[in-house]
Order: structure tokens, then sequence, then C-alpha cells
């Protein structure tokens, strides 16, 4: 066996090791960062993909990771959101979606993905136009 190959035993160790939340914060990195390629690239269909993945993703790790760092990653949710808004108030309409139609015409008012009340994650007060902090809590 090579040097630096692992024994399925101890890939499975390993695996066993692993934290569920640790590769979710993983994930939800790599899509912050994806995302803003992707409106860079001007494909806002990834981007939106990338940014209702992130919103999802975070709704699962609530209670089950540091505050501050849910709060971090809340906010880079926040500001993918206004990137992506202002990508779509500058003109840069993605194309027709899946079922034919845009991603604007999806969220009925070309509001940035999942900022309705209906989102997974609310955004603090301030944190993405046009969106009323929750009153529930």
């Amino acid at each position: 066996m090579a040097e630096g190959e692992f024994t399925p035993e101890q890939l499975a160790e390993q695996i066993k090791a692993l934290k569920v939340s640790d590769l979710l914060l993983s994930t939800v990195s790599t899509l912050g960062q994806l995302a803003y390629v992707k409106l860079d690239a001007k494909q806002l269909d990834e981007a939106r993909l990338a940014i209702d993945s992130i919103a999802a993703l975070l709704a699962g790790l609530e209670g089950q990771i540091d505050d501050q760092l849910l709060r971090d990653f809340t906010q880079l949710l926040a500001n993918v959101r206004i990137s992506y808004a202002s990508a779509m108030s500058r003109g840069q309409a993605p194309g027709p979606g899946p079922e034919g139609r845009t991603a604007a015409e999806e969220s009925g008012d070309g509001s940035p993905p999942g900022d309705t009340d209906e989102s997974p994650v609310d955004m603090p007060e301030g944190q993405a136009p046009g969106h009323a902090p929750n009153d529930e809590g």
C-alpha cells in the first residue's frame, strides 16, 4: 500500500468521526463562494439554487452549532441575497427555469430567492431589503 493511502477500516473510522454539522458548514461555505461566482458569471438560476440551498442547510443547523457561527453564516446568506437582488435589478434576469418560468416569475415579484415570509431563515431587521423581520418571537 502506498504511503498516504488508507485501508477500508481506516476510512470507516474517519467517516464515523465526522460530524454532520461540520460537513454542512463546509458545504454552506462552498455554496456561498459558488453563488458569488455564478452571480459574476450572470448565471442567476445557478446562483439562486445555491442561495436557496444555503437557506435550507442553515435552517437545519439551528440549535446544532454555535450561535455566533450561525449568525456569521446567516450574514453570508443575507449578503449573497442582496447581491442577487442587485443583479436582478440591473436587468440580468435569469433565463427560464426547469418549468419554463424565470426565477422572477417563480418568486412572484422578482425578489431574491427565499426573501419571503415563508423563508426558512428569517433575516434580522435591516439585513435584506424589503423583508420585514419576524414578529413572532
